[in-house]
């Protein structure tokens, strides 16, 4: 009878273990629940599935992308514009990763309450969150405005940085 109860006691530990890591995941980008464009419905969107996806999110990287005031996300090279893959992207930057900087910051306090690695999508959206504090904090007006850009850009690197040291 002893193991029967412990068998139960163990996969209901891992239920509850399983809820609170997804719970954690959600709370860091409240926005990725669900994306409504035009006439498609997109749940949780992501850009990479494979390593060739990650090498073309490098490259659409180092091609160049820019990010409207209006809030619109545009790559420079045509070619890796005109890519669906790149549509996700569009949406994962215009949707999902924060925009203003007392958001950017949430986001950051977040992350120092984050255990363990990070999921592979949020890893994803908080590298292309320092991209975006990248160019908030070239595109400052203010002494001021660029200092806090700065500190936020430094705080989402030590937590990429953090998540690529932790072992298990």
């Amino acid at each position: 009878m002893l193991p029967w109860k412990m068998v139960i006691v163990g996969i209901f530990y891992s239920c509850i273990r399983t809820g609170v890591s997804r719970s954690r995941t959600k709370a860091l980008f409240p926005a990725s629940r669900r994306i409504k464009r035009g006439l498609e419905s997109l749940v949780n969107p992501n850009f990479h599935n494979s390593f060739d996806d990650v090498h073309l999110l490098f490259e659409i990287l180092l091609a160049g992308t820019h990010f409207e005031a209006s809030g619109a996300f545009s790559v420079q090279d045509a070619e890796l514009a005109s890519l669906r893959k790149t549509r996700n992207m569009e949406v994962i930057c215009e949707e999902i990763i924060p925009r203003k900087l007392t958001d950017v910051f949430r986001l950051i306090s977040g992350l120092s309450n984050h255990i363990g690695h990070l999921h592979q999508d949020d890893f994803e959206r908080i590298l292309l969150t320092l991209v975006y504090t990248a160019q908030g904090m070239a595109n400052s007006s203010t002494e001021h405005q660029q200092g806090l850009w700065a500190d936020s850009f430094v705080s989402l690197y030590k937590a990429i940085k953090q998540d690529l040291k932790v072992t298990n």
